[in-house]
């Protein structure tokens, strides 16, 4: 029942990142997903702290505890299918310049499958080591991506590809790896390299 009902949830939640995304723009909707999926985070874990403590066994579970969980399990994946979950394939197909931008998206495609995988074969594992600590882990990583959003990620909205470069040379931190030629992309390593 919760599978259906987390997976319908989902589907919701990703029409609304798709009719949202070009209104609120791709950063307030990671921000506000990735504020959304930490704060679930900590909560279920303190829900199953609770309950099941170190021992994994919480004797006997009332019905509406795992309401509250299912609850909050369903809350965080809304976050993640309006935010991080369709963002992270539309982004990285947005800020790669067209000379690069198939070989870099392999790239990206490559990378998500992979940590999908680890993640998929680890987590019962983790589950039983770290029991509610699992989503305090996760946590950790939902803030360290929110924090990179916030500092390190530029507003792609509106913005055709074409134009990424000039994103890239005004951006407070992007611009110092960045030349300020009209030709394109061209970090500043590659100029030491003509150098020698």
């Amino acid at each position: 029942m919760s599978a259906v009902i987390t997976g319908f949830v989902n589907v919701l939640a990703t029409i609304v990142s798709i009719v949202g995304v070009d209104k609120w723009g791709r950063r307030a909707l990671f921000l506000e997903g990735g504020i959304q999926m930490l704060i679930c985070q900590l909560i279920v874990a303190a829900f199953i702290g609770v309950k099941f403590g170190t021992d994994g066994n919480p004797g006997m579970l009332p019905i509406w505890y795992a309401i509250v969980v299912v609850l909050f399990i369903c809350i965080y994946v809304s976050g993640f299918a309006w935010s991080w979950g369709p963002l992270g394939w539309l982004v990285p197909s947005e800020i790669f310049p067209l000379e690069i931008r198939s070989a870099a998206q392999s790239v990206t495609v490559a990378t998500n499958m992979f940590f999908t995988y680890v993640v998929a074969q680890i987590f019962v594992t983790m589950l039983c080591h770290l029991k509610f600590g699992l989503f305090i882990f996760f946590a950790f990583f939902v803030l360290v991506m929110t924090m990179f959003v916030y500092f390190l990620l530029p507003e792609t909205k509106a913005i055709p590809i074409e134009e990424m470069t000039r994103v890239w040379r005004t951006h407070s931190f992007w611009s110092k790896f960045v030349s300020q030629d009209d030709d394109g992309i061209q970090m500043h390593t590659s100029k030491r390299v003509d150098r020698v």
